[in-house]
């Protein structure tokens, strides 16, 4: 598995957690930024993450902001993304199982790095179950190539 990560100013600090927890699961990631600690806009940071998990370069992504709303707004946007902002871990386990989501997003201001590790340990891990979920996620599917 390979997993794109970015983040910007509001969500720098739970990045390096999931960082290490990726490190020590022995995933390997790419970090897209930010490196700064100034404002910056989260749609310059989703998108080119979410772009890359489209394209096949990245297996997943995982986004986060102050809230995790900007980004998961921005990185549905790019056809083929199916990201869940989540802030617990049963979501978490669900939108893997139910919905094949492959971009996870949190929020900094709204979790802390404890409970961001356990959720992100968890979608990462967590497989699809396909099945009674396939029609759902091909109506999905279907209506972005209208």
């Amino acid at each position: 598995m390979k997993v794109a990560i970015a983040s910007d100013h509001g969500g720098v600090n739970i990045r390096e957690e999931i960082k290490s927890l990726m490190d020590e699961m022995k995933i390997e990631y790419e970090d897209f930024g930010c490196e700064c600690g100034t404002s910056v806009d989260y749609p310059d940071y989703a998108l080119p993450v979410a772009e890359k998990v489209a394209n096949g370069e990245f297996d997943k992504g995982i986004l986060i902001c102050g809230t995790g709303i900007g980004m998961s707004i921005a990185a549905n946007k790019v056809k083929g993304i199916r990201c869940a902002l989540v802030h617990d871990v049963f979501s978490a386990k669900a939108t893997r199982q139910h919905n094949d989501t492959n971009v996870l997003a949190m929020g900094e201001r709204v979790i802390g790095p404890g409970l961001a590790r356990e959720i992100a340990a968890v979608w990462l891990t967590e497989e699809y179950e396909g099945g009674r979920h396939e029609n759902r996620v091909g109506k999905i599917k279907d209506y972005e190539n209208k």
